[in-house]
């Protein structure tokens, strides 16, 4: 692979039905000096709210505030729906309880314009990859699929949590492995052109505080006998802490924690069972491990073993809290995009801080925010005095995240990951400004390259941006 000046750009199906195919190539070649695209296979059309989904996505309501840069069919917020791009091979998915959405109008008339991206963007010289969800069938997009009940992660005590931001299945739930490689295999022979595919929330994706505390089902059991854990003795330690965090909290504790330098010290200070938490973490990386071994599988026994597989992933330290252990991945992975998605930072700390303090009554929120901020590593300048502070920004309002936090974290995934490189994946939501401060800390930070999400976040000051600062690095 040739790593150098590397810029890839996100650019779902609806951009280039909306735009045309030679359009959004045009921008991103002679804007951006894009060397790559990925895309995803499925197309849209607009619909309504009793049908269709928002687009931009909600974020757990916190992201309600976000407007698309790019108008999509006129609008900068709209409700879509969507179909497949293609007609699966039934024959992949027999047998199993997840089926693929069958094609419709939509399919035949604007499926075909994938395909057609596809080889359009190889023959201008750019790197084509295709993005599949790991754990939500039917894996198309993020928003657009549910595990049933059976298939969904569970807290210490059995229980589903009551809210979700991530709709992602347990990953040790058979039915969604065979699901996903039926996918992946559809994929690499309906779309042999691509170069690889992306495979997004691999892993336990740490939005809220009960999501950190996943996954006790009964899959999880099974493959903790699989791959030889005290599967009983991780559910205690887990529980446990979980019962501290929910009641037994005080500000000496908070003090504590915040001086302790991570939050992994810090939730086994707060434990008895230290070792069973190691314990549990080790099993967490060993479940996303897994996971990866078994796509990289099935590409190679697809006959698609030439294309690459790439894993986009959570930065330092929540991916200790999501399982995904860089080297381990690594071994599968032809590389590892982590995200600097910095206006889901201060959204993230805030939802763990609210459910602290409603847990925690007497606890001050001022000295939560801090440890908050501080175990997470998100900001250069003092933490803020209030919960209140830690907020999803507004479309016109800088991510509260510091740059020298954004390269410690991209330094020390590429150190943790060893030698699989590690690429930065910024996000193009904000002012255009802040976005160019944010992009030049990715570019700076990752010697492989960059990774921008998503086209519709980038009009066409942030796509001359990334051009100017793409061809200076």
């Amino acid at each position: 692979m040739d790593l150098a000046n590397f810029v890839g750009v996100t650019v779902l199906p609806e951009y280039f039905q909306s735009e045309s195919i030679n359009g959004v190539l045009d921008h991103l070649e002679r804007k951006a000096a894009a060397t790559a695209v990925t895309t995803s296979p499925y197309v849209m059309e607009p619909g309504d709210s009793r049908t269709g989904y928002r687009e931009p996505p909600v974020d757990a309501g916190a992201g309600k505030v976000r407007l698309l840069d790019r108008p999509l069919w006129g609008k900068r917020e709209l409700w879509a729906r969507t179909a497949p791009s293609f007609g699966p091979n039934l024959r992949l998915y027999r047998g199993l309880r997840y089926q693929p959405p069958m094609p419709d109008g939509l399919t035949a008339e604007q499926g075909p314009m994938v395909e057609r991206f596809i080889q359009t963007a190889r023959s201008r010289g750019l790197k084509v990859y295709l993005q599949v969800q790991a754990a939500i069938p039917p894996g198309y997009r993020v928003q657009f699929g549910e595990p049933e009940l059976d298939d969904r992660p569970r807290l210490p005590d059995g229980s589903v949590p009551e809210r979700r931001l991530s709709a992602n299945g347990s990953l040790a739930s058979p039915h969604i492995r065979e699901y996903t490689h039926a996918l992946i295999q559809d994929l690499c022979r309906q779309y042999p052109d691509i170069h690889g595919i992306r495979v997004d929330w691999p892993e336990y994706p740490p939005y809220l505080l009960d999501s950190i505390f996943l996954d006790f089902g009964r899959h999880a059991r099974r493959e903790a006998a699989v791959l030889g854990f005290d599967f009983d003795r991780i559910r205690r330690a887990a529980a446990e802490l979980y019962r501290r965090l929910h009641g037994g909290l005080n500000d000496s504790v908070l003090t504590a924690c915040a001086q302790a330098g991570s939050p992994g010290q810090a939730l086994r200070r707060l434990a008895s069972d230290s070792a069973g938490l190691v314990e549990w973490v080790h099993f967490k990386a060993s479940m996303v491990e897994s996971l990866h071994e078994g796509f990289r599988k099935t590409m190679d026994e697809a006959g698609a073993g030439h294309l690459e597989l790439w894993s986009n992933a959570f930065p330092p330290p929540w991916n200790t809290l999501s399982g995904m252990d860089y080297r381990r991945v690594g071994r599968y992975s032809t590389a590892i995009s982590v995200k600097l998605y910095t206006m889901h930072w201060p959204m993230m700390l805030r939802f763990y801080g609210d459910q602290l303090r409603q847990a925690n009554p007497g606890i001050s929120g001022s000295l939560l925010a801090r440890a908050l901020v501080r175990l997470f590593d998100i900001s250069d300048d003092p933490a803020p005095d209030r919960l209140e502070d830690l907020y999803y920004p507004s479309p016109g309002e800088r991510h509260p995240a510091g740059a020298e936090a954004q390269h410690r974290k991209i330094v020390q995934a590429q150190h943790d990951a060893g030698e699989t490189p590690v690429y930065a994946l910024a996000h193009g939501y904000g002012p255009a400004g802040d976005f160019r401060n944010r992009l030049e800390t990715a570019m700076a930070a990752s010697r492989h390259g960059c990774w921008i999400n998503r086209y519709g976040y980038l009009n066409d000051e942030k796509l001359e941006i990334i051009g100017m600062v793409a061809r200076r690095s």
